[in-house]
């Protein structure tokens, strides 16, 4: 997961491949508190790894239930005929899914909890579920302002008192979540009558209460409903553990790939015909079919209509861009998007790429989600160069008219994961302009690894791929800037001097002498090497091997296998190779004039010698080595004679670097310069964050 300040995604050309999806958020919280509730104990497979699950689990925990967890295996105890465990204060993070059904079923069950989150959990609506459980008898006050949490359930000890004379009268058109907690909860309630539930106003969202409605029944909880409308829950109702149930893939976070299909560019650069085994042309997505339980499939028909090519099975689907003239560009459409609230957001950016303007109706619920997201949509889609009409319930956007009415933008993310995937798609636009994210680790929420699974199956010209060369003398702190500069902004980084070391202790390993006997094996095999560095280690394949290729024996190692031509000209092709999305910071005395000559950017840094040796004294002495300043000065002195004058990459500034003297400067100090001069490259420079 990319948790810097902002993301800087490169003009993106094409996609082809194939993405595995994580479990669905909807479901997985659902299942993990019918879980908590049950008799008996539930395994959940596939569960989704994010922070509105970690929040559940967490509560979960103190509430008095056994979890046991195994990668995404989860061994949920219920609390069966237990009360929960109180006094308890329970944090829900931004988690919509943890706070409205928790509180309802902790409202029914009984004792004492307050009930809080991040600062926009206290900003969104739950006083209609609130109001419909006290018209129950529960006692429940809000500790800040009134109608959001944070929250104080205030029973003394037992299961309250409940007036179940007529139905729980709850409304319908704010949010789905406030019905889904009540059909979880009541239930437990539902011991000697039928309970009914009735709706006021238009039920939004109603497939996501359809997925309620199924889970309910794998637990053994059947309950009837009349047009939407009236809701019933039988008499004699008591949650079973059904023993073990998988987690579906996220149908919403399939949104994103489904529209990555339609809008980008087959990697072979033409559409053509093509199986559901094959990788080629269009974007194939494991983990949720045609047949899924959840309402967010139908975002397929949204992006059919649009133009998009898809087929799909029980388990996958296949999306391809349509043919000019026949699905490209995309068709403008006019759509009711009440069955599809979270996807519909993926549709909004999806008419950046239309033939006229789409209109998005019925989406009054985004208002009321981790942010507005309608006000949001439209102030980031402006940036890209849309003209935007928004109403109560509604959205217009008009693409860009022409190419050069694209712009390049700084998307600010609101804490809200769907609007950080939704932008990442505008990297695909045909004006070939960066799209910068702000904050992309808000996609944590419900699918951390997404700009990873993006990138694997994105394509662009590797000239198109920002690096960033640092160079400089020995003890200069070039490898410690490069390093720290690549951790900000979230690319790949390669320290090319670690890779001869690392090819010399490689070919021992494979029993090679390092001569020219072997030169054509050493070569062959240094192609190929699984090289990484990461965190400050050096990795081959799974062996950290950040200490065994400093020793004196690897540097003299290493000079041997420099001096074979055929390695390194193998070196330089794996080089190369650290080339990839998002980005590159090669450190390393040839990266700016013959790894990477065309770089966006090279920085020569260097100090005064009297300073490098004053740093690598004080990094000796660190380590328990016994130094002498002047001894190391000389010796860097000669170095640096030795090193400018050699024939093959002498140490001299690259003709269009930039010159760095970091001799009165901090290393963090080095790193913000370094950041400023990247970001005055940037065309969105002006409005960045971080």
């Amino acid at each position: 997961m990319f948790s810097t300040a902002f993301l800087d995604l490169p003009a993106l050309q094409s996609a082809a491949g194939e993405v595995h999806l994580p479990g669905s958020k909807s479901i997985s919280n659902r299942v993990l508190l019918l879980a908590a509730l049950s008799h008996g104990t539930t395994t959940v497979y596939d569960l989704l790894a994010s922070d509105d699950t970690r929040v559940m689990l967490d509560a979960l925990r103190l509430i008095g239930c056994g979890v046991g967890e195994r990668g995404s295996t989860v061994r949920i105890t219920g609390l069966g005929d237990r009360p929960p465990a109180a006094p308890t204060k329970l944090f829900l993070g931004n988690a919509g899914t943890a706070m409205r059904p928790l509180t309802a079923a902790l409202a029914l069950l009984g004792g004492q909890f307050e009930l809080s989150g991040v600062p926009r959990m206290h900003e969104r609506p739950i006083g209609d579920l609130v109001d419909a459980l006290r018209q129950l008898g529960c006692q429940i006050d809000y500790l800040g302002n009134d109608g959001y949490p944070p929250l104080r359930i205030a029973h003394g000890h037992g299961v309250p008192a409940l007036s179940l004379a007529g139905p729980i009268r709850v409304r319908g058109d704010v949010s789905s979540q406030f019905l889904t907690a009540l059909l979880m909860a009541l239930p437990l309630a539902a011991g000697q009558q039928a309970i009914d539930i009735e709706v006021v106003g238009e039920l939004i969202s109603k497939p996501y209460i359809a997925i309620t409605l199924q889970l309910l029944e794998r637990f053994g909880i059947r309950v009837a409903h009349d047009r939407w409308q009236r809701f019933s829950i039988p008499a004699g109702s008591r949650y079973q553990s059904p023993g073990a149930i998988h987690v579906e893939a996220d149908a919403s976070s399939a949104s994103y790939f489904i529209a990555l299909g339609a809008i980008a560019a087959c990697a072979s650069g033409v559409n053509e015909p093509q199986t559901e085994a094959s990788d080629r042309v269009g974007i194939t997505v494991r983990g949720v079919g045609l047949d899924s339980i959840q309402g967010d499939i139908r975002f397929v028909d949204a992006a059919r209509a649009m133009g998009a090519v898809v087929t799909g099975g029980p388990n996958w689907l296949h999306i391809r861009r349509g043919q000019p003239g026949q699905g490209w560009p995309l068709k403008a459409i006019d759509l009711d998007c009440n069955h599809i609230p979270d996807a519909a957001m993926t549709l909004a950016v999806m008419a950046l790429y239309a033939d006229g303007p789409t209109t998005l109706r019925n989406i009054a619920s985004w208002r009321v989600k981790e942010t507005d997201r309608i006000a949001a949509m439209a102030t980031e889609l402006r940036k890209l160069g849309a003209t935007v009409d928004e109403g109560a319930d509604y959205i217009r956007v008009t693409p860009p008219a022409q190419l050069q009415d694209w712009k390049a933008a700084s998307i600010h993310t609101y804490d809200d994961h769907r609007v950080a995937m939704c932008f990442s798609l505008a990297a695909f636009n045909p004006a070939r302009l960066p799209v910068r994210i702000e904050d992309p680790k808000c996609v944590a929420k419900t699918f951390p690894e997404y700009f990873e699974t993006l990138f694997s199956v994105s394509k662009v010209a590797e000239e198109l791929i920002p690096v960033i060369c640092i160079d400089g003398p020995t003890a200069s702190g070039k490898g410690t800037v490069a390093a720290a500069v690549a951790q900000r902004l979230g690319y790949r980084f390669l320290d090319s001097g670690a890779m001869y070391r690392i090819t010399a202790l490689a070919a021992g390993r494979a029993g090679y002498a390092i001569d020219a006997d072997h030169e054509s094996a050493i070569a062959t095999m240094a192609r190929a090497l699984p090289v990484r560095f990461e965190a400050g280690h050096v990795l081959l394949g799974d062996d950290d091997v950040t200490q065994t290729i400093r020793t004196e024996e690897a540097g003299m190692n290493a000079s041997r296998v420099s001096a074979l031509p055929a390695v390194r000209a193998a070196l330089v092709d794996l080089q190369h190779g650290f080339r990839r999305l998002p980005g590159l910071v090669a450190d390393g005395r040839d990266m700016g004039t013959v790894i990477f000559p065309g770089a966006t950017l090279k920085v020569y840094l260097t100090a005064s010698a009297a300073c490098r040796a004053e740093r690598r004294h004080k990094q000796l002495i660190s380590k328990g080595f016994s130094a002498n300043i002047e001894v190391l000065r000389a010796d860097l002195e000669a170095r640096d004679a030795r090193d400018s004058t050699r024939s093959v990459a002498p140490l001299k500034p690259a003709q269009d670097a930039l010159v760095l003297d970091s001799s009165h400067l901090t290393i963090d100090e080095a790193v913000e310069q370094v950041l400023a001069w990247w970001q005055e490259r940037q065309p969105f420079a002006a409005s960045a964050k971080g």
